[in-house]
């Protein structure tokens, strides 16, 4: 596939609802991610909320989480016509997931990373892409022996967050082993992890050779970084957008896509983190039940 920019919005749980992926798409980002949704959830009810996607919204890829072989195709097929990739979570390291055998457990059975991979490919009309981790902790890094997995079943693309689950949100982020991956695989490559400004963008390009780069908690606070990004590639500089531009253009679409005010809610913290009085402003969103509420304490731009 080809992208309008090689920066992408990563999956977020209770982040990246239906509008904010069309903000950030608006603003410059390649492609966009649903947050993670179980297959088995979606295989077995075949509706889920958190399957939100828009019409208007191109590229999409919805990322899907799962161990369960015949849920994992049934999901495939339910959703593969409303996106354009599917996307499988091998990398989420919270507890809740990993103990039930997800996420980041998968990077301890390349077995099963094979089958999956295969009943992927199999079942979809769409790319197949595929997220992991390092490994399972420092004493397991095999992150190039998954990948390599990952691309001789058939995906066609890649993300490497380059911590361990045992490292969780914690520690660095070893970029060395994104360019490890990318020297070997033949697949196109996102590189993830530790990436908050416009200067670690081109850093991680430059440094790991990565076909691509994805964005997660920065963006949340500054989902206009993909234009910044866009106009860093064109003239070499980029400007900074009011928060409260922001939080206007987000609030907008989330009234038109009737967004669940509890995203609402969190995305309009996130945005406002650094402005004057941001403190007593979040502290007072945390009271508000509705957007009506919300817009009349937000700073006039």
């Amino acid at each position: 596939m080809k992208f309008k920019s090689k920066v992408f919005l990563a999956p977020m749980a209770d982040v990246t609802d239906s509008a904010f992926r069309i903000l950030c798409a608006k603003y410059g980002a390649g492609l966009t991610y649903t947050e993670m949704i179980s297959s088995t959830a979606l295989a077995r009810k075949k509706e889920n909320k958190l399957f939100d996607v828009q019409e208007c919204e191109k590229p999409i890829a919805v990322q899907l989480m799962g161990n369960n072989l015949d849920d994992i195709s049934k999901a495939v097929k339910l959703v593969q016509n409303k996106v354009d990739i599917i996307d499988f979570n091998m990398g989420c390291p919270m507890k809740k997931i990993v103990n039930s055998g997800n996420g980041a457990a998968l990077m301890k059975n390349p077995l099963l990373v094979k089958k999956i991979v295969k009943t992927l490919v199999r079942s979809s009309k769409k790319p197949i892409s595929v997220k992991i981790r390092s490994g399972w902790d420092k004493k397991h890094i095999n992150a190039l022996e998954i990948s390599k997995i990952i691309e001789k079943e058939g995906a066609s693309m890649i993300t490497i967050h380059p911590k361990t689950q045992s490292q969780v949100r914690g520690g660095e982020a070893d970029w060395s082993l994104i360019k490890n991956v990318k020297d070997e695989l033949n697949i196109p490559v996102i590189g993830n992890g530790e990436v908050w400004n416009v200067e670690d963008i081109e850093r991680m390009f430059s440094s790991t050779g990565c076909d691509y780069v994805m964005i997660g908690r920065a963006a949340s606070k500054n989902p206009y970084i993909f234009k910044q990004y866009k106009d860093y590639l064109k003239n070499g500089k980029f400007s900074v957008k009011n928060n409260f531009e922001m939080i206007n253009d987000y609030l907008k679409l989330a009234k038109k896509f009737n967004t669940n005010f509890n995203y609402v809610r969190g995305h309009v913290m996130y945005m406002s983190k650094g402005v004057k009085g941001s403190s007593k402003l979040r502290e007072e969103i945390g009271k508000i039940k509705n957007i009506k509420e919300l817009k009349k304490i937000i700073q006039p731009i």
